[in-house]
């Protein structure tokens, strides 16, 4: 019984060693992992840079074509946005908002219209006294716009509760600019 013992020790003994030794491999792996992660992050970081383009639609091809190259410089990123009418050239501030989606801010351009959240309206008694606080209203500067893969997209006007236009020269709710 005595060599049955010793086998036995053996056994435990070699089992216990190779459980310690298969350890380290996993730890290796999640490192590994955790790499290629940030240098995903790096990678998305460099494909913003590049010219978004309008795509035509099939009724009418011709009423809104606007183009936004994004530039890399030294410490941020800068824009030039071509339409119809204007060339406007300017900062791009890159954030993430709480949710994880990506908003490219294009800074210095003026919306075209803005009258304001309606519910101001409510606080006024009279109408006299609501047109005085239209005239007070400030017009929004910059434009931001969600940034998805390849894809820019502008949320170009509101609605009736809260009514206004960013650029004019372009009639669609949603102006999607598609990475050339």
């Amino acid at each position: 019984m005595n060599s049955i013992s010793k086998i036995t020790a053996v056994f435990v003994l070699a089992l216990l060693v190779l459980a310690c030794n298969n350890k380290p491999k996993p730890a290796i792996e999640k490192d590994a992992s955790t790499s290629k992660v940030s240098l995903q992050t790096n990678t998305n970081k460099e494909l913003i840079e590049g010219v978004y383009e309008t795509q035509p639609e099939s009724d009418n091809s011709d009423e809104c074509q606007i183009s936004i190259e994004i530039s890399k410089t030294k410490t941020s990123y800068s824009y030039f946005l071509k339409t119809k009418i204007r060339e406007l050239k300017g900062i791009a501030n890159l954030t993430t908002n709480e949710s994880g989606e990506k908003i490219i801010v294009l800074e210095g351009i003026e919306w075209d219209e803005y009258e304001g959240d309606i519910s101001r309206e409510e606080e006024n008694d009279s109408i006299a006294d609501s047109g005085t606080n239209s005239q007070e209203l400030k017009i929004p500067v910059g434009i931001g716009a969600s940034y998805t893969k390849d894809t820019l997209t502008i949320q170009n006007y509101g609605n009736a509760m809260n009514s206004y236009t960013k650029l004019s020269e372009c009639g669609r709710k949603y102006i999607q600019l598609i990475k050339k």
